[in-house]
């Protein structure tokens, strides 16, 4: 079985530590953790490896995040999976700082990375895992909230919260999505 994991972001130093790169951050801990090489490859960076039987993709969309459906897509199909093993981790400050939900479908919600990849691949039906990053902003100041930098506390909270998300996601690749979201949603 091949899974594609895909952690929402944009590419440059200046969002690195964004909240809105909660999805390339968490990937990046599991190449960490893992001792994964990440490399440069077609719209995206990958790294790959073995869990369980399963094989696990993940990628890093260099398309920026409102053009991630066109890496996703391209990986899929260049990897032959199906939209099904396809999970998306990726910012969402309808939840608060550190909550972690895993959903099979649903809409954009108004996010620009999801409505790319709900329009590339013409359906709202693949698994993401929307990782909290609050909403503590002023009416009308959600894109410097989204596009600013972690705060100390926050940075601090971080690790745990992402090692979590990255058991939810080798859990999706093992005993797949209704499972995970018993055991493991908030």
């Amino acid at each position: 079985m091949k899974y594609l994991i895909a952690g929402l972001g944009n590419i440059g130093p200046q969002y690195e530590l964004t909240r809105h790169n909660v999805g390339f951050l968490t990937l990046d801990r599991l190449a960490d953790v893992k001792g994964l090489p990440w490399e440069s490859d077609r719209l995206a960076f990958t790294s790959y490896y073995k869990h369980k039987g399963r094989q696990i993709h993940l990628i890093k969309p260099t398309t920026y995040m409102n053009l991630s459906g066109k890496a996703i897509n391209y990986w899929l199909k260049e990897l032959k999976i199906e939209p099904l093993n396809l999970l998306v981790i990726v910012d969402d400050f309808a939840l608060p700082f550190g909550s972690l939900r895993m959903r099979p479908k649903g809409s954009a919600a108004g996010h620009n990375g999801l409505k790319n990849i709900e329009e590339t691949l013409g359906t709202q039906v693949y698994a993401r895992l929307r990782f909290g990053i609050g909403d503590d902003f002023p009416k009308g100041k959600q894109v410097e909230y989204v596009l600013g930098r972690l705060s100390e506390p926050e940075l601090a909270e971080l690790p745990l919260i992402m090692d979590r998300a990255i058991s939810m996601t080798e859990s999706f690749c093992t005993i797949g999505i209704q499972q995970t979201m018993n055991q493991y949603n908030q």
